[in-house]
């Protein structure tokens, strides 16, 4: 046995970029995208990523270089998950949400040598360039034209000449050689992927992921939810946010419709689910929120199966959710893993349950997928695990294949997180229950601390989103004078009838006070027209925590808790 070694015909790179070939062969003339009038087929589309990998390669984009993009959910942002990686080159997708500023810091961190540029977000990356420092050099531009926003956002596109660009997509595809050899990893450890995580700070983590990596993710995900052949895949989660949870991919492995969406309204995703019989979609819990409230909220005629990640999703909110029609799947996981690495796997003895409790175990995060090696709630000072009762909280530690290599030029921070002990620590903190199911309480910055006692703001906002007229709930610390932190709840409502009456600030606290414990009451309760989100749509929590800090500490009597 000894003697026996991997040889080079067992030991060929780990790659998802072989999906697509496989797809050309399989599903060749089967629809692979559909955007508005347009529709692909997996040969056209195979054929498209090659040429435009040829024509970066002629270009003079070479391994390891950095290739960004900065577009929505249109048909070039799909191809380009391939065809920079085929050219050798690192893609590296950016949030269109972000401002100026943000994006020219990531594009000099990156060192990106071309970026892809979509329409209606030119003025956004010329104006990111013009704060480049006139010693650094600028990355060439390729414009991604688009006829849907012909008419939308003239302002945009007369401000931004197209004499900025040298030329562009599709006139960059046209050029290319559909007969390319693309280029295969040498090693499945090469850099395939760099996304920077959401964060606020000056100082971006950009998280890099191997081939290796993503091959994981991919093929995990397409098990762990269960995916069929040639499903009908509705982009409602963005693909710069994490790589679309590594979708773009699985989608191609199994021969599926990428339904492309360049704007998320409630409306249109409806529209879109009928008119194309939509199978599969996945998004954060604002998106589940939105669907619900919307009013065209009609029961679905088919089942939808959605995939939700990003924040803990109230139970409250899952409930609403499947009662339309659409059919949840909770998971968890962080840029750091390039997709959902814990799952809440349903068991078919829970479906007896009453729908209340239904929800609220699928409100947990779940288990470890079947590609992690290990998942765990540990103490963060002992490094031991916490008791499986539900209640000790710990930090979610992880450890698995789809781990990202690193922070780009960070080994201080790769270090931090990444430890010798062998796990990943991810700054989330939760409880392991009872059953192995483990679920988040809150992340470490979002724990409040009142009067002692560990609160946990997620279980707080879970039973604000169960009052009716709650549309977004976000709870964070407010000093206090007497217990040193007390929960601060920011609220905004749903959009009713005039001759219904808001609640009043005591009404929600009321609310609260009935179904919580009262340490756990929010003290402090602040109505807003719509809460702050993230680019990537998470509630900006920290813009709150200083709302709340600058109120002022609360000098309510001590026997109010």
């Amino acid at each position: 046995m000894d003697e026996l070694k991997p040889r080079p015909a067992n030991s060929s790179p780990f790659t998802p970029l072989g999906f697509l070939e496989r797809a050309a062969t399989v599903y060749g003339d089967c629809p692979s995208v559909v955007y508005n009038t347009t529709t692909y087929t997996w040969a056209q589309t195979h054929r498209r990523c090659l040429q435009v990998a040829s024509s970066l390669v002629s270009l003079g984009i070479k391994r390891g270089h950095v290739v960004s993009v900065v577009a929505p959910n249109v048909p070039a942002m799909y191809e380009l998950h391939f065809a920079v990686p085929m050219a050798g080159a690192i893609l590296n997708t950016v949030n269109t949400r972000l401002d100026a500023r943000t994006i020219s810091v990531l594009l000099r961190h990156s060192e990106s040598k071309l970026i892809f540029v979509d329409s209606l977000s030119t003025s956004l990356v010329l104006e990111s360039l013009s704060l480049f420092p006139s010693n650094v050099h600028r990355p060439r531009l390729v414009l991604i034209t688009d006829d849907a926003d012909a008419d939308a956002d003239a302002d945009d596109k007369a401000s931004s000449p197209t004499v900025d660009f040298f030329t562009t997509y599709e006139g960059m595809m046209m050029n290319g050689d559909e007969r390319f050899k693309w280029i295969r990893p040498e090693s499945e450890w090469d850099p395939m992927i760099l996304n920077y995580t959401s964060g606020t700070t000056s100082s971006p983590k950009g998280v890099v992921h191997c081939h290796r990596g993503i091959f994981v993710i991919t093929v995990d995900s397409l098990i762990e939810w269960s995916v069929p052949k040639q499903p009908v895949y509705l982009w409602t989660l963005p693909m710069f946010h994490a790589n679309g949870w590594s979708f773009p991919w699985g989608m191609a492995a199994v021969g599926g419709t990428n339904i492309c969406l360049r704007k998320l309204d409630a409306s249109t995703v409806y529209s879109l689910i009928h008119k194309h019989n939509v199978t599969h979609m996945c998004g954060a819990p604002v998106v589940l929120n939105m669907l619900c409230n919307s009013p065209n909220n009609d029961p679905l005629k088919n089942p939808v199966q959605i995939m939700t990640a990003g924040a803990p999703p109230p139970a409250a909110v899952l409930s609403r959710t499947e009662a339309l029609g659409f059919e949840v799947t909770h998971g968890y996981g962080l840029t750091e893993t390039g997709g959902l690495v814990v799952s809440c796997a349903w068991k078919r003895q829970w479906n007896k349950l009453p729908a209340t409790e239904r929800a609220r175990l699928k409100a947990r995060q779940g288990v470890r997928t079947i590609g992690m090696t290990a998942v765990d709630v540990v103490d963060p000072d002992t490094g031991l695990s916490v008791k499986r009762d539900g209640l000790s909280l710990g930090e979610i530690v992880l450890r698995g294949g789809c781990l990202m290599l690193g922070y780009l030029r960070d080994p201080v921070g790769t270090s931090k997180c990444m430890r010798d002990d062998g796990w990943f620590y991810t700054g989330d903190v939760g409880v392991m229950h009872p059953d192995g199911y483990l679920e988040i309480k809150d992340r470490s910055k979002d724990v409040i601390i009142s009067g002692g006692e560990n609160l946990s703001s997620v279980e707080v906002e879970s039973v604000l989103y169960m009052n009716p007229s709650v549309n977004e709930a976000a709870v964070v610390a407010r000093p206090d004078e007497f217990w040193g932190e007390t929960p601060c709840a920011f609220v905004s409502l749903k959009n009713t009838e005039s001759t219904q009456k808001s609640p009043t600030e005591k009404d929600i606290i009321e609310f609260c006070r009935a179904r919580l414990p009262h340490y756990m009451v929010p003290k402090t309760v602040v109505f807003k027209d719509e809460l702050p989100k993230t680019s990537t749509g998470k509630i900006q929590k920290f813009v709150l925590r200083e709302i709340a800090k600058a109120m002022g500490p609360s000098k309510r009597a001590a026997s109010r808790m």
